[in-house]
Parts: structure tokens; sequence; C-alpha cells
């Protein structure tokens, strides 16, 4: 599939301090794509680049359609209806509204209330529809859940796969490695301004290892063992219990989470 965005060399520092270090990367049409990061390993700066709305020192960043962006922290004037900044936005796109993605996203159920009044859940589905305005090719979508409850959540999740389902790139930034896991396609990690992981999810798995978690109950508790060789160490500690005479209750294993392949990178353990 061709290239929906591509970045090349991307560097950007601020005074004498270098946050991005040259970063690659391209995302295709159709793909629902993760800039992960903690604080500090360049995240926003990468995308306010990409975005436009910071200018880079160095580098080469190709964007083929038309892009909408939702931002962290959006925010409209107190009083203002959702509908009337759906018009705005409107004419500023030079585009009239689609009625049938108002729809699904709700906007004409609080149509009538002002945006000081909306709950977070509400708002974020108003900045979503507003960045939908104009009909783009690619969406950034950064932390597009962030304070919402599992209701709104999942509401939210469903809205972002029929936009894939629709063609649409999606360029989402979160700390929600569940969200993450679910929705996307492929992942880039970003660690001391340069690319540390690139590729889906199993690649990542393959890359950091298994990293399951064993956890032996017995009437004297619950212990928890890591490895990355689940058959070996399930034979070694069941022995191992056998030979001291204590009783196995329950076993349980856990598979290593994207949330602990992520910190392992970040911490540098790989």
């Amino acid at each position: 599939m061709a290239d929906a965005l591509r970045v090349k060399s991307l560097t950007k520092s601020y005074g004498n301090i270098p946050v991005l270090k040259g970063i690659d990367f391209s995302v295709q049409q159709g793909e629902i794509f993760a800039l992960l990061g903690g604080n500090g390993a360049g995240k926003t700066t990468a995308l306010e680049c990409i975005e436009g709305l910071r200018a880079c020192d160095d580098g080469e960043i190709t964007i083929n359609g038309k892009i909408g962006i939702q931002l962290q922290s959006s925010s409209l004037q107190a009083y203002i209806r959702p509908l009337e900044a759906v018009n705005l936005f409107s004419k500023w796109n030079k585009t009239q509204p689609d009625s049938e993605m108002l729809r699904s996203l709700g906007i004409y159920e609080i149509s009538k209330k002002r945006y000081a009044d909306l709950s977070t859940g509400q708002k974020r589905r108003l900045h979503l529809a507003l960045a939908l305005i104009g009909n783009p090719d690619i969406v950034f979508l950064d932390e597009p859940t962030a304070g919402l409850d599992v209701e709104a959540r999942h509401s939210l999740h469903e809205q972002i796969k029929q936009l894939k389902k629709q063609g649409k790139t999606i360029i989402l930034a979160s700390h929600d490695m569940a969200e993450v896991e679910t929705l996307c396609d492929r992942i880039a990690i970003l660690k001391d301004g340069k690319i540390a992981f690139l590729g889906t999810i199993g690649e990542l798995t393959a890359a950091v290892g298994k990293h399951y978690t064993l956890h032996i109950t017995t009437p004297r508790g619950r212990q928890s063992y890591d490895t990355d060789h689940l058959t070996q160490t399930l034979l070694e500690k069941i022995c191992e219990y056998h030979d001291k005479e204590i009783e196995i209750t329950d076993v349980r294993t856990d598979r290593g989470t994207l949330e602990q392949h992520f910190i392992d990178i970040a911490r540098g353990e790989q």
C-alpha cells in the first residue's frame, strides 16, 4: 500500500538540548499507527512537527492527503454550542457538515448544550467531529480517550475502527497500552529522541521476549515467577514443590503485555 506519511531524518532541539535525533518511519494508507514514548522521549515534539504546529530543525516530512487533528488539550469558548462550532469549522474548511458523521458521534444529542456543560466524553466526541470536518485522509488523535469512563472509551474506540473501515489513516498517541494493543496495526516507540522499536505488536513480542508470569498458589500463599520459557519453568517449579511436599492448589499464567514490553524498552532493558 502507498504511504500516507513519511518521516525521514527528523531532528529538533530546544537550545542546546536535542529532542529528536533523526527519526525515520512511514505510515501506510488505511493503517492505525501509534507513536509511543515516555515523558521526555520526544513523542509530542515529533507529532507537533508532523502536524505543522512546530518547526523542525532538519529532515523531511511527506504527507499524502488532507489531515485532521484532535489535540489532547483541545478547548472551545465556554458558551458555544456543538452545532455552532461545527458550522464555524465547516466554514473555515469551505465544506458542508456531514450529518451522518455527526449522528454517529452523537453530536445532535448534545446540540443544545453549551460547551462548558458537556461531559469529558461529550467534549472528546465533539473534538473528533471537528477534526473530521473536511473529510481528512489522515487523522491525528492525541490521547483521544484520556479521562473517559469505560463506556465512553468503548464508544470512541468503535468510532476509530469505523474510520479505519472508511479507509482513513489514523495516527494515535496514547498512554493507554490496552487501547494501543486493541486498535493499532503498528507502533513506534521513541526513546531519548530515537526510535527504539518499529513494527507490529507481534514483532515486538518476538523481539523483546514472551515474558510469561507463572503464578503458583499453595496453602501458604501465592508465588509468581517471570520467565521466557514457560514449559521449562513450570516443570521445574512443580518438581521443586513436590520435593518439598508442598501442595499446589492452583496454577495460572499471564503472557507479557504491551505495557510490560514498553516499560522494558523505555528503561533500556532491551
